[in-house]
């Protein structure tokens, strides 16, 4: 599997409950967290939910 890179660019304050959640199963606390993750479908499927929160780049 391909690793991606998660970095956390925008506050989940004011942001529905199920996208809070969203971040913290993706191990995101803070602004500017990264976390480093295998691409599984089920990751692909949580970034695709907060992607207007996050930047995604691929790990080489």
């Amino acid at each position: 599997m391909a690793k991606i890179k998660i970095t956390q660019v925008k506050s989940g304050i004011d942001r529905p409950e199920r996208q809070k959640l969203t971040l913290k199963a993706l191990g995101l606390k803070k602004m500017h967290a990264t976390k480093e993750v295998e691409a599984t479908p089920q990751i692909l499927g949580m970034v695709r939910k907060v992607e207007h929160l996050v930047k995604v780049e691929e790990v080489k």
